[in-house]
């Protein structure tokens, strides 16, 4: 059996995938995946363009024709390099009666180790992005007296800059979203006349803003290992909020192999299974003003 480099399908299969099974789904499917292009397998370039404002007209002459835009690209180094390997003997498989099967091996892969993993990574480089252009996050200890109030900083901080209200994010802890949900800003009304077998109490947004599924604590950390997998590192600072636009986001990956060969000689007897992706995010240099996070300094 020939060996198979099915890199492009598995592309394709993750991306169905991401957002459904990524808490930062939507980042991972910005709109800005698709205005960038690959200058060699670890470098993009994404585009700018900028114009020159109106001037006053003259209805007795005319202007100095010229070009009014610019149009630069601007390169960003994918340096995120990760792989997987693993061996499995025909046996394992045969024994288990097909449950340690190479799909449900990396099935498993996916969902418990390089999702995750790749949450972490998103979260904790945004916020590397973020402080490296100069800014600082909130520190304001959440309460449900003031969650409301540092929501309110945040969006009007955003206002002030121009980033549009539709689309904004709003990623919490759960223990954020306990504190909004309980918020004393908020009102509820809830019909008890008819019969239910569940009582709907969690906010799913506020205004314009969209509250997805809580991202757990552990995977809103400021800082991690990724030696071999991820961990948080002991310095790391808690995210408890992260206010964001995905069209200040740009999430590249590209798999350049993923490959699955027989059992042979030189894997004495045994499949084996490796895969290579360069992959990365960045926060794009003129859409910093785009996202916000409110943090717990680490003890």
């Amino acid at each position: 059996m020939a060996a198979l480099n099915y890199a492009k399908e598995y592309q394709q299969a993750l991306e169905q995938e991401f957002p459904y099974v990524l808490y930062f789904g939507a980042l991972f499917n910005t709109p800005n995946n698709g205005r960038y292009r690959w200058v060699n397998s670890n470098v993009i370039e994404i585009p700018t363009i900028t114009t020159t404002g109106r001037v006053d007209g003259d209805r007795d002459t005319i202007a100095t024709k010229k070009r009014n835009y610019n149009n630069s690209w601007t390169p960003l180094t994918v340096s995120n390099h990760r792989t997987w390997q693993t061996l499995v003997h025909p046996r394992d498989i045969q024994e288990t009666d097909h449950v340690a099967s190479i799909a449900n091996i990396t099935r498993v892969f996916n969902e418990e180790q390089k999702f995750p993993e790749m949450n972490c990574y998103l979260i904790s480089k945004l916020y590397a992005d973020y402080t490296g252009k100069g800014k600082t996050a909130d520190v304001t200890v959440l309460t449900t007296e003031n969650v409301l109030e540092v929501f309110d900083k945040l969006m009007t901080a955003m206002d002030n800059k121009r980033v549009p209200r539709a689309g904004r994010i709003l990623y919490v802890t759960p223990e954020t979203r306990t504190l909004i949900n309980n918020a004393k800003q908020i009102v509820r009304n809830i019909d008890v006349s008819k019969r239910s077998d569940a009582v709907r109490r969690a906010i799913t947004s506020i205004d314009e803003v969209e509250i997805p599924e809580s991202v757990p604590s552990d995977m809103m950390k400021t800082l991690y290992d990724f030696t071999e997998g991820w961990e948080p590192d002991a310095s790391a600072d808690q995210i408890n909020m992260c206010l964001v636009h995905p069209n200040a986001v740009i999430t590249p990956i590209s798999y350049e192999f993923a490959q699955l060969d027989p059992p042979s000689a030189g894997s004495e007897g045994k499949w084996d299974y490796f895969e290579e992706s360069f992959e990365d995010v960045f926060l794009l240099p003129h859409k910093v003003d785009a996202i916000a996070f409110n943090i717990t300094k680490h003890a």
